[in-house]
This record gives structure tokens, sequence and C-alpha cells, in this order.
């Protein structure tokens, strides 16, 4: 009882112990569940008509994309640029596929296994022209060649791995060009329902036809805006605002754009450290011209061109434009250094051999190995005697567990590598150099290979060069110098008033960006500058950034938020939207004085009179808008009164033009010389017509989309 009555003595005290720790206890839940959200939150990527996308997931649908641009390419990598390609193109599609799926849903489309079976037996659509299943005689996708593949790859998985890894990467190539196909199906299925929708009529035809086939010929006045200087019209805010909201759809903004200004420096080699360089090359130029492998040298030298030691066309220095205009009228030997100014580099080349070799080899193997390299050419050199006997290849490399079919090799699937063993070295010389129908016995580290080329064309000038291609770079000590002093004029530049007036003095230049969005890779065309990015969309207006390294570790960097654009309509009062509407305002104005001056007038006499310039308009039609030399302008509106006017009359108004203001008389109208009227062909146009008017549906779907593209935080 005594224990129970200091309790109750101390029962408020006991309940906010209590509550203090069931607080605690929810706190630290709502902590975690809060962590959570923004864990999740930071894996996103963008938002697509409510559904988050995960970045892992766009990855991983960007690796896909890129793989198989690698895989038609033939090439090892891709550059900066062409990746930056790459993932908008993914984004785009994502965007796109997402939305149609979504509304194709609603309306209850889809896309059938027989469809895509159909598809694929009739072996026309232009995605199948580029897999490896064509036909080479035939030049068509052979679906057959799908089924033997995909069979053979699952039988692989199991009961060979090793042949399975190396047929992967055409099967995953296959997958995305399936799923590409089942969206392009879908896709057109959705655009058919809509094109259904669309129609034309007899009437409709047979106004379109004369309005494309009844030429006018008129006799022109005009008065061009520019008779009128810009200074003599006055413009007021009221203008502007009536104008704005005559113009106002104009000026929507389907995403938030926001405008800069920054100070972008790069640094430049100095005199001292361009002399270092040109002595360094001096000195590799000899060393070059007299060694007898190049391989160690040229990796010592910082060569931005790797040595493969084999003979590569020109297209192999595709992103060398200097090298690959010169190499092919190049003699053996070696060049002195020469500087390329256009990329800023120094370069020797030295010619080890040209030859003329083909670019495209068909060949085909039987790979052999053992326990060791003896047991594994004694099998081979038996192999090689058997074939030499007779034996048939295809029917010898399936006793070895192969196929032995025949495999392009092209120039494409070497010549852009950076690296090269000596083992690949010598197989590639193997088909380079190879006999058609000789069978060689070619030793390799593992084992050996029993190749026959059976085929080859494409000759091509081909040359092993070695190449020192070097930047005339900074030093350390330019940099640091450059770095100290930028470091100082952003110290002191705490606000954009700060970095104008402070620029000049330190040498340096505020220039200005607008309508940054997210969708962007970069500042101004300035690799590696995603960091600013980020800044920039997280910053208020008015707020300077911090020093930013970027570019190719070669620029400095400072920007300043002037202004942010909210999706929607700008404000009249925009400086861009104000310039727009003071352009139209200034033209309305001229033309409405130069109406006034051409009152009365009911003669291109009289216009002449006025000071109009009359020339002739022949062959205009209600179709396109009349082109007037006299003021340098297409004038649709024009095309349209000159239709309403009959033959013989003058027009009954003044025309307002884009660029003038224009009264004319017809002469005649006369159909167009050959021109026939067929009502089916024309209905038929008159659908497409109608059909690319409404094309812009996709547009309007991703505005009701709602789309986020945050992708600038991951990449």
């Amino acid at each position: 009882m005594a224990a129970l009555g200091k309790i109750r003595g101390r029962g408020v005290a006991l309940i906010v112990i209590i509550g203090l720790g069931l607080f605690a206890f929810i706190a630290e839940e709502a902590f975690r569940s809060c962590n959570g959200i923004k864990g999740e939150a930071r894996q996103q990527v963008g938002e697509i008509l409510g559904e988050k996308i995960n970045v892992q997931d766009y990855q991983k649908m960007v690796d896909e994309y890129q793989d198989a641009i690698k895989f038609t390419m033939q090439r090892d990598n891709l550059s900066e640029q062409e990746l930056n390609q790459v993932k908008d193109q993914v984004w785009q599609q994502l965007v796109s596929n997402r939305i149609l799926e979504a509304e194709a849903e609603e309306v209850g489309l889809k896309v059938t296994e027989q469809e895509v079976q159909n598809v694929l037996n009739e072996g026309t659509n232009p995605a199948l022209a580029q897999t490896p299943f064509v036909n080479q005689q035939t030049g068509r996708f052979d679906v057959n060649a799908l089924k033997q593949f995909l069979d053979g790859y699952n039988k692989a998985k199991t009961a060979n791995p090793q042949q399975a890894e190396q047929m992967k990467s055409i099967y995953n190539y296959w997958m995305f060009v399936e799923k590409n196909l089942r969206a392009q199906l879908l896709a057109q299925k959705f655009q058919g329902l809509l094109a259904s929708c669309v129609l034309s009529n007899k009437a409709e035809a047979k106004l379109a036809f004369n309005d494309e086939n009844e030429e006018a010929q008129v006799q022109l006045a005009a008065l061009p805006y520019s008779n009128i200087k810009d200074a003599d019209i006055k413009v007021t805010d009221e203008d502007l605002k009536a104008k704005y909201e005559e113009m106002k759809p104009m000026f929507r903004q389907t995403v938030e754009t926001r405008d800069i200004k920054y100070v972008d420096y790069q640094i430049f080699a100095s005199q001292a450290d361009r002399n270092a360089i040109v002595k360094e090359m001096n000195e590799l130029q000899k060393q070059l011209a007299t060694a007898a492998d190049p391989t160690s040298l040229i990796s010592k030298s910082g060569s931005q061109i790797a040595y493969l030691g084999l003979p590569v066309s020109k297209d192999a220095y595709r992103e060398y434009p200097d090298i690959a205009e010169k190499i092919d009228s190049l003699g053996v030997g070696t060049t002195g250094v020469i500087e390329n100014k256009e990329d800023n580099t120094l370069n020797i080349i030295r010619v080890m051999s040209k030859a003329q070799l083909a670019d495209s080899i068909q060949f085909r193997q039987i790979q052999v190995a053992a326990n060791t390299p003896a047991e594994s050419k004694a099998k081979a050199d038996s192999i090689q005697k058997a074939l030499a006997g007779g034996a048939d290849f295809e029917a010898l490399a399936k006793k070895y567990g192969q196929t032995g079919e025949k495999t392009w090799f092209t120039g494409q699937q070497y010549e852009m590598s950076t690296t090269m063993n000596q083992d690949n070295r010598t197989y590639i010389n193997a088909l380079l150099n190879g006999e058609v129908n000789n069978v060689q016995n070619v030793a390799f580290t593992q084992g050996n290979v029993i190749l026959q080329v059976v085929d080859k064309k494409a000759m091509k000038t081909k040359t092993t060069a070695a190449i020192i291609k070097k930047v005339i770079d900074f030093s350390k000590d330019t940099r640091s110098r450059a770095f100290n002093k930028f470091s100082e004029y952003v110290a002191k530049g705490t606000t954009l008033a700060d970095l104008e007036k402070n620029a000049a003095k330190y040498g340096y230049k505020v220039q200005e960006q607008q309508n940054i969005t997210t969708a962007q890779h970069d500042i101004m065309g300035i690799r590696a500058t995603r960091e600013a990015l980020k800044w920039l969309f997280a910053a208020k207006e008015g707020d300077v950034s911090p020093l930013y390294e970027c570019g190719n570790n070669d620029h400095f960097m400072v920007v300043s938020l002037t202004k942010i654009h909210p999706q929607g309509f700008r404000e009249w009062n925009d400086e861009e939207v104000k310039e727009i509407l003071k352009r139209e305002v200034i033209k309305d104005k001229k033309a409405e004085k130069l109406i006034q001056q051409l009152k009365g007038v009911n003669t291109i006499a009289a216009a002449q009179g006025k000071g109009a310039k009359v020339i002739p308009l022949n062959q205009v039609t209600f179709a396109a808008p009349a082109f007037v030399a006299a003021t340098g302008a297409a004038e649709p509106a024009l095309s349209g009164a000159i239709a309403a006017t009959p033959v013989g009359k003058f027009s009954k108004n003044p025309v307002k033009g884009n660029a003038g203001v224009y009264v004319f008389q017809v002469v005649s109208k006369t159909k167009r010389a050959g021109a026939k009227y067929d009502e089916n062909t024309q209905m038929q146009m008159c659908m497409q017509q109608n059909m690319q008017l409404a094309s812009g549906f996709m547009q309007d779907l991703v505005l009701k989309a709602n789309v986020v593209d945050n992708r600038y935080l991951f990449f």
C-alpha cells in the first residue's frame, strides 16, 4: 500500500515520463519513415503520369540502348556526347511509351503474341533488317534463323555455358529489338485508331484541289513596314498588356527554366609550358624514328592514340580528323613534330607499313583446346590434315561441339580498339593476310584455332602506324596561379553586382544564358558542369555559386541565378516576352499608319501615287503563302485575300501582312497546267494532311502527363 501511495503521489511525473518515452518511440519511427521516403526520392530520376521512375531502372534502359548501338556499330565505347544523346533518346522513348501504354489500356488496345509473330514471319519491318538474322542471299529477315539461334542459346545455357556466354550479346540485342518492336506496334495501333477518326469528304477534296491548282496573277502595291522608323512609334505598357492577352497561348512554357549570369575561365598553356612540351616531343620524335617496337614508347609518351600494331584504314582515326586526312598520303617513315591548332596538339606519325587489304573478311573456325599446348597443337594438326584430305569443315566442327558456320569480320570490329594483346593481334593478322580457302593452324596462349578465310571484300589502303598525339597542356604551376586568381575573384564576388564590378579588373567576362532546363547536360556546352546544374536548380534568385572546377580540368566557373521562370505562362513584363510583344505592337501601329495612308485608294496607280512599290505577283495559290520579294516575306494573309477576290477586281481593303501592307488587282486566274482532278486521290491527300495536323496529339498527352525530369541529379 505504501508503494502504491508513492506511485499515486508521483502520478503527474510518471505520466510525463511515459509520454516522453512514447513520443521518442513515435519520433524514431517517423524519423525512419522520413529517411526512407527521402532515400526513395533520392533514387527517383523522374516522374511520368504520377509514376516514379527509379534511377536503376532508367540506367538499365540506357545500358540496353548503349549495348545495342555498340553491337550494331561494332564499337567498344561511345563518346560522352553520343552517350548524352542515348540518355535523351531513352528518356523520350520512355515518356512516349508510358503515355501510349496508358492511353492504349484505356481504350482496350494491346499487342498480342500472334501479332508479333506475324511481323516476324513477314520479315519486312525495317528494325528486323538490322539484326544478325538476315538471309545473306535474299537480304531479308529470316525468322527460321532467329528460331534456330534462340533454340541453340537456350540449350547452350545448360549444356555449354561458355558458348552461351559468347552468344549472350546477340541474345540481348534481340531482346532489345523485340521490346522496341512491341512498342512500335502499339504506337502504330494507336495512331491507326486516331487516323480512323480523321475523315475527308468530296466537298473538302474539291475545295482543296482548287486551292492548290487555281493560280492567280496580280498587280501588287506594297508599303513595307521598314518605310517607318521604329523610333517614330510610341509603345505603352497598356499596348503591351493588350497584345499579351491576344498572344498569351504563345508564351506558355511546359517546364520550369532558369536564367543565369556566369564567368567561365579556361586555362591555357603558358609560353614556358609550350617550350617544355616542344622540347619533349622533339626527343620523342628521335626515339620513335628508331624504335624496333614502338609499343612501350607510345604508352609512356601519354599519346591520345593507342598503338595497335595492326594495319588500319583512315576510318580508325575519325575522332582525329587531322590524322585521318593525311595518313593515306604518307609514305613509310617518320614525320617531324606537327602542330594542329584546331585540337591544340603536337603530333608525330611513324608509318611502319602500308598495304591494300580487305575491310570485310568472311571466315570460319574450329577452336582447339587441350590440357597442354603440345596436346592442343597435335589435335589442331590432325584437324588440319583431315581438312587437307577433303573432310567437310562444318561436319568436323560439329564433332568438336562447334558450328563451323561462316562469319563476317570487318575493320570496325578492331580499328577503334584502345588496347590489343598479342593473341588478338595474331588472330587479326591471320584474317587480314590469310589467302582465300587456305586453312591456317594458328597457335595462341590458351590453344590453337583452325582458321579458314572463305571470302574477302572492300579493299582499302591500310596503314600500320605509331602516332604520338599530345595536347599542348598547361603545367601544374600555371593551373595553380590561375586557380588562386579565380578563387580571389570569387571570394570577393558575394553578389552578382560584385562579380560584374570586379570582372574587368581580373580580366574576366560576365556572360549570360537563358532558359536552362533540367534536361540539359551542361552549362554552355562545357562538360563536367553537372554539379553547377545541381546547385542552380536548388538556388534562389540572386544566389551566387561556389567556384566549380570543370571541363577537362581546364575550366573554372562561378554562376549567379538571375531569374526563375516557373512552368506555365510567362508574364507580360518578362524581358523576352516584352521584346516579342514590342515588335508585334510596333508592327501593328505601323500597319495602322500605312492602312490610313492607303485610305480611299481603289487603283494600283493611286496606290503608287501614295508611295507604294508596284510589282507583278504570279502563280499565287490559296494553299501556299505568297512570297513578296519587295518586302522579303511570305504572306499567307495575302494569298487568302487574293483567292477571295474575283478577276478584274481591286482588293476591298488593304491587307496587313508580316512585313508590310498591300493592295492589289487580280489580273487573271487559271488552272495549273496538267492538273487533273481525281476524287479518291484528293480525298486521301486531305486525310493525310488532316492527320498531320492531328499528329501533335503526343505533345498534348505529354503536357497532361505531368512529366518531371530530374536526370540532371544523376547524369
